[in-house]
């Protein structure tokens, strides 16, 4: 049936068209209730901020005082069909004033025991570097020349694709292939793996937390390494966590690294190797709208194979953080005295950071 609609200077005709606009409502009417009922979760949308005071003092030198945006994050996720997500990050870098994409990835994830990631993500790693700024226990990550040295395009990420799987709450898996020639210059595919096993309670999912403020009670050692050939970056590491009876929660982490011409922090050094140990306590009582918590953090890096004679540095840092909501809410005073034996030049700081998330 070809049913005309004749236009004037106002609109249409209604006589004409009644009969067409009668049946697109109808039509309308059915689909709206079907659609709904093929409707998946909704998008979510949400956003983070790292803000700081830093007081600087080198050694023999003039101190200096900063206000920095550490960083600034807007974090989009939503599933296309029941097994299929994507998942789309941002992160503006205080460093270099610049926004860039932190995560994009299609993730493909039919049950625990098999999901695929793929585009730019963390590639299997250590800890450090599989919860980032955001989800660290400490403020100063990724300064002690331990914590996540692996290669990396932006932010620890790389482009590639990744297998990864939980089995019996108790095994982590993760193996992928990327992007050598963005993250380290040479254009041979990098490999990546870690297993982790959890003695007591799970974590679920691939990216994981510095702490869990006492919601876990976590027995979890791990190892990772990437290589490029047959040049390799390996670490391990250790978190146990724990909730006591009066409801304070007690905290360890520890890592080993050993960056063999792969990674590192010092360009100028081939191979680097180093320890870290970790404490805190969250103390039970509420203050406010918030709990304190006293965290210490040690760690020794040895740089060797270098035009330059070899050397070590030794970070120590104490936090006394406020905790609100966990992550999503904390304030983090901090103190960090970094030392070096040759090469480079002592220093110190002092500072408070904000955290929000949502």
């Amino acid at each position: 049936m070809l049913i005309q609609c004749v236009r004037n200077g106002r609109g249409f005709i209604a006589g004409r068209c009644a009969p067409a606009f009668a049946l697109l409502f109808a039509f309308l009417s059915l689909a709206a209730p079907l659609k709904a009922q093929t409707t998946l979760g909704p998008v979510t949308v949400g956003a983070g901020l790292q803000t700081s005071f830093v007081h600087t003092a080198p050694k023999g030198g003039s101190s200096v005082d900063q206000f920095l945006l550490n960083s600034a994050r807007i974090y989009v996720n939503g599933p296309v069909t029941d097994n299929i997500k994507f998942m789309f990050n941002t992160e503006y870098d205080g460093g270099t004033n610049k926004v860039g994409v932190l995560d994009a990835v299609g993730r493909i994830e039919p049950s625990p025991h098999f999901n695929i990631w793929a585009g730019r993500f963390l590639p299997p790693s250590d800890r450090a570097n599989l919860y980032g700024p955001y989800y660290a226990h400490h403020w100063n990550v990724y300064t002690d020349g331990v914590q996540d040295g692996y290669p990396f395009v932006f932010q620890g990420r790389d482009n590639g694709v990744a297998y990864w799987g939980d089995f019996a709450k108790k095994v982590k898996v993760s193996v992928g292939a990327f992007d050598g020639a963005s993250a380290t210059g040479k254009p041979k595919v990098l490999g990546a793996a870690r297993i982790q096993i959890d003695f007591w309670d799970p974590e679920d999912g691939y990216y994981l937390n510095g702490t869990y403020y006492g919601d876990k009670n976590l027995l979890a050692i791990a190892g990772a390494t990437q290589v490029q050939s047959g040049k390799t970056a390996t670490t391990a590491d250790f978190l146990v966590e724990r909730k006591l009876p009066d409801g304070g929660v007690v905290t360890i982490e520890s890592e080993y690294s050993n960056y063999n011409r792969l990674g590192g922090y010092d360009a100028g050094y081939a191979k680097s190797q180093g320890a870290y140990a970790l404490g805190s306590y969250l103390f039970p009582k509420a203050v406010g709208i918030g709990k304190f918590e006293i965290l210490g953090k040690y760690a020794k890096a040895e740089f060797t194979h270098g035009k330059t004679p070899s050397y070590h540095q030794k970070t120590t840092e104490i936090n006394f953080n406020y905790v609100i909501k966990q992550f999503n809410a904390r304030v983090m005073s901090f103190y960090k005295d970094t030392r070096f034996n040759t090469v480079r030049t002592n220093f110190w700081q002092l500072g408070v950071g904000l955290q929000i998330q949502m």
